[in-house]
């Protein structure tokens, strides 16, 4: 390929990718399927690698992440980034209107929308390409974060055709309350401390700086004002509207209400509806919708005077902190927990709450004897946000985080960039083991189902256990009739559990089970810290067998796909333990799976290279019973019609969109009989 081929085709990709992502996040109607979307992807990376001096600022490659930034450059904001004056009554609203109302008259309008919960954000695009992205900061000047920004896939890094030359539009980049849960349970999968709340871990990572980290994170981002005025459009509400056609993410829930009744009706609509949104709000912000009006409104110092934001009261409790335990987790990190005086909040008694790490004890000065003022947000988890220092004793003292292990009097470390102390005596430590054997019979790890947390606590107690091997020499004997009182908590009494036959039966043969479990699943069940459900797959997929891994270097494994050097650490000075190459030979000897399935299912090379899209309804198969045999002798199934479609598969009932659109772009249509016939 020539140079100006490589160019020309490097423009076109860029160009096709922009406008599948547009319709993928702005109107929610994908043309093409992901599978397509991604070799078109990699056929960029590939020709970009080759041709560097044609990357284009707007590629799509540039939101897996871009080179890592040691600083922030700081930027002045051509329009500074004002805060809102807050308010927490509708007598204040009230009177924000009736101060509106002084100003500009009656005839005036509102727009109400969610105030998102995250970290605020300015984009500046030139000639519809993002040029920069930056953060608040203090208002006058912030931080740019523009590589960060670029792998927020919901942030268009080119406009739609009617952009302006230069255009300007503010923004709340956060992180959705499903993405959080998710990304905190892996983090306690490889054995990092999980985020505090949302806006924490959205705020965090922005400013992180490794883009290819940030690319990992599920960050989204609403965005909500345009700072300077637009040709021929008048209003805010018709703003939004114009940005939303650009292909930016406005938020569906704005409104435009006339006066202050329906301006709480909205409030109280959302103060009972935010419940059910996948992203956290901590409010609504109220604005005049005439941007002739807002002029002649004007600003404050600190804030517009055509608009206010309304906070929903969090439901908060004030309760004595008692004292705080050192709990220690499968992977050895060190949690402190907060024992409080019990007490009522949302709907039930909250006992105990998180303070994460020493330096949330330390931000926070909480203190023994302390009344902590304790709240739930978006999570169910209560957490403590404050202390009430009217009510703090003379005596109370700074707490003074624990440097032994509370379990196993091991000395604990705490890594540079890590928030988190560690007991490193990972094999030897109670609770370690203990959560290590409770991970490996995991769902997602060996998923031995007949086995469970109490199970593991009466297996360890007597004994039996220490070790995943040691669940393999279990014996139908040594299970029958092993029992366990349970102490008397509160209301319930005292009790006692027993194995019984079938009890001993179902666990002998769920352990047995286990040992079809394929590699990728016994890998990740090992616990090396770090290795996550996704990484064990890669690994697995790269290494083929537990050997080649074992031997690996630490060249070899980064160059593994998401592997970086922090995982190849762990995986290294895993293997180099004598304990843990024991565990894996024993495990061997019991006949679990340390490499990679072959498939046995490919039938013939009939249908390599060419790509299937199947639709309708057809006589003999059904039409995953097709994609099956399109896939065992050697073809690739894809979601839609494209030009990289080489037949369309035809059944009765098919979609007439589909037909039309395979005969415009030249696919052949062949019907159940003509597929048989090219694999026969």
């Amino acid at each position: 390929m020539t140079k100006e081929e490589a160019k020309n085709r490097i423009t076109l990709l860029v160009e096709q990718l922009n406008q599948y992502s547009y319709e993928y996040y702005s109107l929610s109607m994908p043309t093409i399927s992901d599978y397509e979307f991604d070799q078109l992807l990699k056929e960029l990376e590939t020709l970009e690698k080759e041709f560097p001096e044609f990357i284009q600022s707007d590629s799509p490659t540039l939101r897996v992440g871009g080179a890592i930034s040691k600083e922030f450059a700081t930027v002045v904001h051509r329009y500074p980034m004002l805060s809102l004056s807050n308010t927490y009554s509708e007598g204040e609203i009230a009177d924000f209107d009736a101060r509106i109302r002084k100003v500009v008259g009656d005839s005036v309008e509102y727009v109400c929308e969610l105030k998102f919960d995250g970290l605020s954000i300015g984009l500046i695009y030139e000639n519809g390409v993002l040029k920069q992205a930056v953060t608040r900061g203090d208002g006058v000047q912030g931080d740019d974060v523009s590589n960060n920004v670029r792998t927020i896939k919901t942030i268009p890094l080119r406009l739609q055709p009617e952009a302006p030359e230069y255009f300007e539009i503010r923004g709340e980049v956060i992180m959705t309350i499903s993405g959080f849960r998710t990304l905190n349970n892996e983090r306690e999968e490889i054995g990092e401390s999980p985020f505090a709340n949302p806006r924490n871990a959205a705020s965090g990572t922005l400013k992180m700086q490794d883009p290819g980290v940030v690319a990992q994170r599920p960050l989204d981002c609403f965005l909500y004002q345009i700072p300077a005025p637009l040709p021929e459009i008048d209003t805010h509400f018709e703003s939004l509207q114009f940005a939303k056609k650009l292909g930016l993410k406005i938020s569906e829930d704005a409104a435009i209400c006339h006066n202050l009744k329906e301006i709480i009706e909205f409030i109280n609509h959302w103060d009972v509806h935010r419940e059910n949104l996948d992203y956290e709000t901590d409010g609504i912000v109220i604005k005049v919708n005439s941007l002739l009006q807002q002029k002649q409104l004007g600003f404050t110092a600190k804030s517009p005077r055509w608009a206010i934001a309304y906070k929903f009261q969090a439901e908060q409790v004030e309760t004595p902190l008692l004292s705080i335990d050192f709990q220690v987790g499968r992977t050895g990190a060190i949690t402190p927990v907060a024992n409080l005086k019990p007490v009522q909040l949302a709907g039930t008694v909250v006992k105990r709450a998180s303070l994460h790490n020493a330096d949330i004890i330390q931000h926070l000065d909480v203190r023994i004897g302390d009344t902590v003022y304790v709240e739930k947000g978006g999570e169910i988890i209560p957490k403590i946000v404050g202390v009430n220092i009217d009510k703090r004793p003379p005596e109370a003292m700074p707490v003074k985080f624990i440097g032994y292990c509370p379990e196993c009097g091991t000395v604990l470390i705490k890594n540079e960039g890590e928030a988190a102390h560690f007991c490193p005596n990972e094999d030897h430590c109670p609770p370690q083991i203990k959560g290590k054997l409770e991970h490996f019979i995991s769902r997602k790890a060996m998923n031995i189902d007949s086995l469970g947390e109490g199970k593991i606590d009466m297996l360890w107690e007597s004994d039996l256990i220490s070790n995943p091997a040691d669940l393999y020499d279990l014996s139908y004997n040594q299970l029958l009739g092993l029992s366990k009182v349970i102490p008397a908590d509160g209301d319930k009494p005292e009790k006692k559990i027993s194995f019984r036959e079938k009890t001993a039966e179902n666990i002998i043969k769920g352990v047995s089970k286990s040992k079809d479990t394929p590699f990728q699943k016994v890998l990740f069940a090992l616990g090396i810290r770090f290795v996550g459900e996704t990484v064990a797959k890669k690994l697995a997929a790269h290494f083929q067998n537990i050997n080649n891994l074992q031997k690996a270097t630490f060249d070899e494994l980064i160059v593994v796909e998401d592997i970086g050097e922090r995982i190849a650490d762990s995986v290294l000075t895993w293997f180099a333990r004598a304990e843990h190459l024991d565990l894996i030979n024993r495990l061997k000897t019991h006949g679990l799976q340390f490499e990679m399935e072959i498939k046995t299912d490919f039938l013939s090379d009939k249908l390599t290279g060419k790509t299937f899209v199947v639709s309708g309804v057809f006589s003999r198969y059904s039409r995953d019973e097709i994609k099956q045999l399109i896939e065992k002798h050697g073809g690739k199934n894809l979601g839609s019609i494209s030009s990289q479609t080489h037949y369309l598969i035809a059944g009765e009932k098919m979609g007439p969109a589909k037909k039309a659109k395979a005969e415009k772009s030249g696919v052949p249509i062949i019907s159940e009989d003509q597929f048989e016939d090219m694999i026969s």
